[in-house]
């Protein structure tokens, strides 16, 4: 057994599948991948990394399997899928993951390549456990795989606590113990299990805890405005997806590639590409873009909610020639539409088994809260803010008076206001 220290969860053992899995190359690379990315510019203690969330996963999931019972085979694969969750992340986490299934067709939960070959492939076949099937819980499918990934997994969980541990920002704070110990696995709802087998049990909080759900709502939705979508931090990834796009343009290095390094690879390589170097330089002494437009979701025509990536850098390109600036100084950054995939939990409500979107009237308040909260950006360096945002606004089809001067006026500009 290995026992290790946790800023969050105390001390965590790991036996078994987990400690053998815990020092394979998979898993040890996760050690220089960031869980938060560039949040680390605006929160400077946000350098926990996607190996210590991945210790906290397996001690909530091994919790969780404690207290429902789950033993054996079935016990020891939600174990190993716990510690292999997040070894499909590329760099910077999220950040370069649309980019990536572009021109790979996979996001960082598709690992089943990743766990059939190397050391993960001997581990896993050592302890008996077929690694197409551990690959499948990560991605959600099969018996009791809504622990690992789910409306209710303990990856959120751990990674709400451990989020607001490391930024200094209390909202993501939640009880996981209670969280933990309220959970059940009913039968007869909808999924799919294995070929052949019953539909698998889903995962539902017990009796009496409404409140306990809205709490996971309410801790997402408190942390992102403040963490995961501030504007610092989505400049700084927006211009890291574009140094990243020059690499895969300009080099020999593949898509595939991109996706098996960690952090400081991928910082090396956007350095010593000629066509990305100066992104790179404006990263490493944060010398960031700034907002030329910050439009809300109302003021954004649908035609350029519903872009698809080639539409998004066509209006770049139009939006750069009517300012009359370079391609390269401006950046477009339409986020997905919002969702709340946590309102479909379930919970049980006097005997009866129902979503949290039906019971909770905190749902209906906090999905017109993400919607206000949603911003279209345009980023461009500081000299060309004025220049690039009305060209925006004439381009996208925005107000032009309504929306740069606002952010004009707003803009702070000192690293004590976070920029």
């Amino acid at each position: 057994m290995t026992t290790v220290k946790d800023t969050v969860h105390d001390h965590i053992e790991i036996d078994g599948v987990g400690a053998a899995l815990l020092d394979t190359p998979a898993v040890q690379r996760l050690r220089g991948v960031k869980q938060l990315g560039t949040v680390q510019l605006v929160y400077p203690s946000a350098n926990h990394t996607r190996f210590e969330h991945s210790l906290g996963v397996y001690y909530l999931a091994r919790q969780a399997l404690g207290h429902l019972g789950i033993e054996g085979k079935h016990a020891d694969r939600i174990e190993a899928a716990a510690i292999l969750h997040d070894v499909g992340h590329g760099p910077f986490s999220h950040n370069l993951e649309a980019l990536i299934h572009r021109r790979t067709g996979k996001y960082h939960d598709d690992v089943c390549e990743l766990l059939d070959g190397g050391a993960v492939g001997a581990v896993l076949r050592e302890h008996d456990l077929d690694p197409d099937r551990i690959a499948r819980i990560v991605a959600g499918e099969g018996a009791y795989a809504g622990l690992v990934s789910g409306e209710l997994d303990v990856d959120r969980m751990d990674y709400l606590l451990r989020d607001a541990y490391h930024t200094g920002v209390p909202y993501g704070t939640i009880d996981t113990e209670r969280f933990v110990r309220e959970l059940a696995f009913v039968d007869g709802l909808d999924g799919e299990g294995d070929a052949g087998a019953r539909p698998s049990p889903s995962l539902v909080l017990d009796e009496g805890n409404v409140q306990t759900a809205e709490s996971l709502l309410l801790a997402r939705a408190l942390m992102n405005p403040v963490v995961y979508t501030h504007h610092v931090a989505r400049i700084s990834k927006a211009m890291l997806r574009r140094a990243a796009a020059a690499v895969l343009d300009a080099t020999a290095t593949t898509a595939a590639e991109l996706r098996r390094m960690d952090d400081h690879d991928f910082l090396a390589a956007i350095r010593r590409c000629p066509e990305s170097v100066e992104l790179s330089r404006r990263y490493d002494e944060r010398d960031l873009y700034k907002r030329a437009v910050w439009a809300e979701y109302g003021d954004v025509p649908e035609r350029i909610h519903e872009a698809d990536h080639e539409t998004e850098l066509s209006l770049e390109r139009e939006i750069a020639d009517e300012a009359g600036v370079a391609n390269e100084n401006v950046i477009l950054d339409v986020p997905p539409e919002p969702s709340m995939r946590e309102s479909t939990a379930r919970v049980t409500v006097n005997g009866e088994v129902r979503r949290l979107e039906r019971q909770s009237p905190l749902v209906s308040a906090l999905r017109t809260a993400q919607r206000n909260q949603w911003r279209l950006g345009v980023y461009a360096p500081a000299a060309a803010t004025d220049r690039v945002g009305r060209a925006a606004a004439d381009v996208l089809g925005l107000d032009t008076d309504a929306l740069v001067v606002e952010v004009r006026e707003a803009m702070p500009t000192t690293l004590d206001e976070f920029e």
